[in-house]
């Protein structure tokens, strides 16, 4: 199901034998749009330290209590590597945290975790080319160290630019809470088309000026205006989607039964 990410800041987390923090930010892939690693805040567990967790740690979901669990003693976490200056997530961090834990590094397996869109329909991963920006994410880990990671909180309030000007900025974003891949940004268009808010898929992103707060579109006003209405009091369900990136490829596009 896709959720806001504003709806999963504030989540609780749980050690096998208590709760360790809440989650203040995701950090995704700027390459493949997948969420790497979620940012807890451990409050008055270990003075307020910032802790990182795959969402593969994951061992129970509750969105109702708004709870996460993650299957590690509270005496790991408190173990764990330092992550709590404020400098951006480097490639060294990320392998002394899965070197402590065990765990195989994505970037190593040829493990993702997750997709874009569903299996079989018309915006798979292997229809959009995500395989190969994976593979071009974890080449570019190899050679460099460079992770292209991102903050979620960082990127709201981005400007949106179309090819032929601003349509507005990003409000929330859309993920799948399967396997946390990203699949849209809530864009706020007040200042241009009063009161509504549209869905910006990675797909129609052709560059992201990271200094000046700026994505731009390889799609004009026009086509955003026109694109399938979205309601954010309801939830953006499979036909939904296929409805949305039928048009955006330009030909109708049926749910399979």
């Amino acid at each position: 199901m896709l959720r806001h990410t504003s709806e999963i800041d504030g989540y609780a987390i749980g050690a096998m034998d208590g709760p360790i923090g809440r989650i203040t930010d995701l950090l995704f892939d700027e390459v493949t749009w997948r969420v790497r690693w979620l940012v807890v805040d451990t409050g008055a567990f270990l003075s307020g330290r910032r802790v990182l967790l795959p969402p593969s740690a994951l061992t129970n979901v509750n969105h109702i209590a708004r709870q996460l669990s993650v299957n590690l003693t509270k005496q790991q976490i408190k173990d764990s590597p330092d992550t709590s200056t404020d400098q951006p997530v480097s490639s060294q961090m990320e392998t002394n945290l899965y070197d402590y834990y065990g765990w195989s590094p994505y970037w190593s397996t040829g493990f993702y975790m997750g997709g874009y869109g569903y299996a079989g329909g018309p915006f798979t991963p292997s229809g959009l080319g995500f395989h190969a920006r994976d593979r071009e994410g974890e080449v570019a880990h190899r050679l460099h160290g460079d992770r292209h990671l991102r903050s979620i909180q960082e990127i709201t309030g981005y400007h949106i630019h179309a090819r032929d000007g601003e349509i507005g900025h990003v409000a929330d974003v859309l993920l799948e809470d399967g396997d946390w891949s990203i699949h849209y940004l809530v864009v706020d268009t007040q200042n241009w088309w009063t009161g509504k808010k549209v869905l910006i898929s990675p797909r129609s992103i052709k560059s992201t000026d990271w200094a000046t707060r700026t994505i731009g579109l390889d799609v004009d006003r026009q086509t955003v205006k026109d694109s399938p209405a979205y309601d954010g009091s309801e939830a953006v369900d499979r036909a939904y989607e296929y409805a949305f990136h039928g048009y955006y490829d330009g030909r109708r596009v049926t749910e399979p039964v």
